[in-house]
């Protein structure tokens, strides 16, 4: 696949989401309950996106995104531009955190407008800079909104309706890289979350190998014969008001990424719960990390120097050329997660800082 050059050593990187404030996530309830029109809705966002852009500009960001304040979350997204979904049928969406409702899919999927191409569009047009979009891949869709109850009649089994959200996803990457987008990232969590035990007792998961090869196919499907784009995946063990749904290293799914047709993987390592860096060894040689150095579940703000210590741990296992960084996960991954815009603000100028001191000092 066509490999696109990062440009700076330790480029930065947001994850995608950043903390609402207060009133932006009454907005997106209210018009999620109808009570505000997606027109007026979105003159008033598109009056405050501006802010999350020129922060994370402040902050010194190399590639930033819009803060996806437009979206109830990463994953609903994917409803919200696609018929074939009844809302809040699948309780927490797996998260024993969360106790949002999630959509599940009970009829034939029917695309009625692009999933991110026109926020995509706003951000390119105020950015001073390189953006960042993300969507939802096809495997965390299917295990997000699929469920025996309610969507057997539309589509058998899970997978049969994985297979049909890949060329849907797969047309929307294409409108992003027509926009200009600099990187398009896939959120892909549920193929972290394979990694805890629990998880899979709980989901029920007995086959993880055939789990592992489906989050394979939904992302190779979905950046199949898309030229000219630089893509990362997106994993994580979710969280909700400061606290992870699972646990555990990477051991699992590390040879998964090999065989993954993207050029960077967003991973968390500043977490405990990701089970520490050893994992690396068995890293990609021929793929981009994006190395997780901002723990956005812990209140404290990092200094730059701890970003520098945990880069530099990292050097051990994959070289500096291919070290980016980046907070574990987003901020605020659904509008409802209640976190602090200051302290995301903090932790992000610090994460510039330390890879400032990075290229100070291996550049």
């Amino acid at each position: 696949m066509n490999t696109l050059p990062l440009g700076d050593l330790f480029s930065t990187f947001v994850v995608g989401s950043l903390p609402r404030p207060q009133w932006v996530r009454e907005l997106i309830e209210e018009r999620k309950q109808g009570l505000v029109s997606e027109e007026e809705s979105e003159k008033l966002l598109d009056d405050v996106i501006p802010s999350a852009i020129h922060m994370q500009e402040r902050a010194g960001l190399d590639f930033i995104s819009d803060g996806e304040w437009r979206r109830e979350s990463y994953v609903k997204v994917f409803t919200e531009a696609v018929d074939g979904f009844e809302a809040d049928l699948i309780e927490g969406g797996g998260s024993q955190f969360s106790r949002l409702g999630y959509p599940a899919v009970v009829s034939s999927l029917r695309p009625h407008r692009p999933i991110a191409a026109d926020e995509a569009r706003f951000l390119k047009s105020h950015a001073k800079g390189n953006i960042l979009v993300a969507v939802p891949s096809p495997y965390t869709i299917a295990r997000r909104m699929w469920s025996p109850e309610h969507s057997a009649k539309a589509y058998g089994t899970r997978q049969e309706f994985m297979e049909a959200t890949i060329p849907i996803v797969r047309d929307e990457i294409k409108r992003l890289v027509d926009v200009g987008v600099n990187a398009i990232q896939l959120d892909d969590p549920w193929l972290a979350l394979l990694v805890d035990p629990e998880y899979r007792s709980r989901e029920g998961i007995t086959d993880v190998d055939r789990e592992i090869e489906m989050s394979i196919r939904g992302v190779n499907g979905a950046v199949e014969g898309i030229e000219n784009a630089f893509f990362s995946v997106h994993m994580c063990h979710a969280h909700f008001n400061r606290r992870h749904s699972t646990s555990g290293p990477y051991d699992l799914i590390m040879d998964a990424l090999g065989e993954m047709d993207v050029h960077r993987f967003a991973m968390e390592f500043a977490t405990p719960d990701a089970g520490g860096i050893d994992v690396l060894s068995r890293f990609p040689n021929d793929k981009v990390l994006g190395l997780g150095v901002i723990d956005h579940t812990d209140p404290a703000v990092e200094s730059p120097e701890e970003v520098f210590a945990r880069v530099e741990r990292a050097m051990d296992y994959v070289p500096r050329e291919r070290l980016s960084l980046n907070p574990d996960c987003g901020f605020s991954p659904s509008s409802a997660n209640p976190m602090d815009l200051d302290e995301a603000y903090l932790k992000l100028k610090a994460m510039c800082q330390g890879a400032r001191l990075l290229r100070e000092k291996f550049g």
